[in-house]
């Protein structure tokens, strides 16, 4: 039997959200179709993994092997699961 833990999902956050250094899977586009489909041609399509490399107001991030600057306005439309590192 798994403990109640286990089987929480693991809340949303927009990238901008999610601390530096960290890597989340994007789960969720949202905002207009021409928006969500210009992230996707970036590579921010779901089930992508991110790194935030650096940034408040413009995002640095690391997505399919490519360094990416974003501004923050865009990445708001960004929902992703922050992955949990092992020790």
């Amino acid at each position: 039997m798994s403990s109640p833990e286990e089987t929480k999902p693991t809340p949303l956050v927009r990238l901008t959200e999610l601390p530096v250094g960290e890597s989340g899977r994007v789960q969720e586009l949202e905002g207009k179709s021409e928006v969500c489909q210009r992230l996707r041609e970036m590579g921010f399509c779901e089930s992508a993994v991110v790194e935030k490399v650096s940034g408040a107001h413009t995002l640095l991030c690391q997505v399919c092997g490519t360094r990416i600057a974003l501004s923050d306005r865009a990445a708001q439309h960004i929902l992703v699961e922050q992955i949990r590192r092992t020790a």
